[in-house]
């Protein structure tokens, strides 16, 4: 499997409002821009109106009377300083107004660096976080290489035991004196026998019992067991048929037919044990209807 490919982040929400922030900015400033202008056309207008008011006062003092030329000099000297003041208030309302607009300008401009840069830690800790999947991705792959390389070699390993425990089996004579298939010992070569799957296998635990058993299509009633001489004696019924099998072994295929198989059923005791024997009944694959 290839490695992946540089990943490219997607942009994300911050990144896209950036645009309309920005606008928004300039929008502010033109509107500021534009207020100042008006108010400071406004005052000056104001002043031009001051002063021609001014001008006519002065026009009419000195026309009313020149008797009072000193008090109008003295009126004109102070209307005059008024006007200086009224001049330099509007001059210091028109800076504050100016620094108040440049103070707020740069307020932005940190707010929008601010937000640049919380974005870019943004997109770099989602590239970060890709490139963390990334490697975890990689490392849960390469788990699972080595888990199915392990279960391969486990299947390797029960297939050579199951080929070599089924090497291991024997082929007897039955006691109806046909030769038998592979019979099993123990619990282990019966399993290697089902995976082998010539016939179908059912295990049974038989106790000695004045009542017939069911196993498979069968009953077997357990009627002895000798456990120094691994011996026992049973019934079985088959086809409404009863069989008595009388002092056999353990291991040895008990053999009997049924009418709805052409090869003969086989019974094998494994372990006697105080009134119980353990075992299995082998029938053949193929089974005729009734």
């Amino acid at each position: 499997m290839s490695d992946l490919g540089p990943v490219t982040p997607k942009r994300s929400w911050g990144s896209l409002i950036m645009m309309p922030l920005l606008w928004g900015v300039v929008l502010a400033l033109v509107a500021v821009s534009v207020y100042l202008f008006l108010e400071i056309d406004k005052m000056r207008v104001e002043l031009g109106d001051m002063r021609q008011a001014v001008l006519a006062e002065v026009a009419k003092l000195r026309e009313a009377s020149s008797l009072q030329d000193s008090a109008s000099r003295r009126n004109l000297e102070k209307l005059r300083e008024e006007l200086e003041d009224a001049q330099r208030a509007a001059a210091l309302a028109a800076g504050q107004a100016k620094a108040e607009a440049l103070r707020h300008a740069e307020e932005l401009a940190k707010r929008l660096e601010a937000e640049q840069r919380r974005q870019q830690q943004q997109v770099a800790g989602e590239i970060n976080a890709v490139r963390e999947a990334a490697s975890t991705a990689h490392a849960k792959i390469a788990d699972v290489s080595t888990e199915v390389s392990n279960v391969r070699n486990e299947v390797a390993s029960t297939k050579s035991e199951l080929e070599k425990t089924i090497a291991e089996l024997k082929s007897v004579r039955g006691d109806l004196g046909v030769q038998s298939g592979l019979i099993a010992t123990n619990a282990k070569e019966l399993a290697a026998l089902k995976a082998l799957g010539d016939r179908n296998y059912i295990e049974f635990d038989i106790k000695k019992s004045k009542q017939m058993q069911r196993v498979g299509d069968i009953s077997i009633r357990l009627t002895k067991v000798d456990t120094k001489r691994n011996k026992f004696t049973l019934e079985l019924i088959a086809d409404d048929k009863k069989v008595e099998k009388k002092d056999r072994t353990i291991n040895e295929p008990l053999q009997f037919y049924v009418s709805r198989a052409r090869q003969p059923y086989e019974l094998v005791v494994n372990e006697v044990r105080k009134d119980e024997v353990v075992g299995y009944l082998s029938i053949p694959k193929v089974v005729n209807a009734r």
